[in-house]
Formats: structure tokens, sequence, C-alpha cells
């Protein structure tokens, strides 16, 4: 199993043989999508593979919004309200600082990735 995968079924206490919703439409999600790509965008460095950046979706939603730019505010708000309402322990700042950053990007028009 891959780590990022492992730590998203950790994180929302999860087992291999769930049924795991989808985050945006509540179907049966097959990815565990970075809403920041591992190698795209922000600190190269960063650990990308954290529950704040991993999101259960199907793979319709995965190839219509995954490397969308103007679409991931709207994704780590919608990740940030599913941690919450399931008890995921999680950074809190950090989740609202990508939030953040990418209102800004979209509000003025700046996308890299």
């Amino acid at each position: 199993m891959k780590k990022h995968t492992r730590i998203y079924l950790d994180g929302f206490q999860y087992d291999e043989t769930d049924f795991i919703p989808c985050e945006i439409s509540g179907g049966q999600a097959v990815d565990i999508h970075h809403i920041e790509a591992r190698g795209a965008g922000g600190d190269p460095y960063s650990d990308k593979d954290r529950i704040e950046n991993l999101m259960a979706i199907t793979r319709e939603l995965h190839i219509r919004y995954g490397d969308v730019p103007s679409k991931k505010a709207e994704l780590f708000e919608i990740h940030r309200d599913r941690m919450l309402e399931a008890g995921v322990e999680f950074d809190e700042d950090y989740i609202e600082e990508k939030i953040k950053y990418y209102k800004v990007m979209h509000n003025n028009h700046i996308y890299w990735n």
C-alpha cells in the first residue's frame, strides 16, 4: 500500500476493506488525491503526504478537479470540513493557510500548475 493511502486510512480510521466515501460526492472513492501535487507548487522540500493534503475522491472527480488550480481552495475547504466531521486530528493552521493562499492566487488569476 502506498504511504499516502495508509496515512489517509489511518487518519480517518478506515480499514482497507471499508467503503471509503468520496469527500465531494459521497460516492465510492477510488483515489487518494494529493490536493497539492507532490511535485508541483509550494515548497519542494515539504511533505505532501500529510492528512491535510490527502482527499478521497472518485476517479471522475479526480480527473475533473484534481489538477485545476482554481479549485484548490475549494478542495481544501471541503476536505477541512470532512476532517472536522470525522473527528480527524489535523493541523488547522496549515489547512487555513492553504485555503487563504489559493483564494489569493485564484482572485489574482495567478496559476502555475
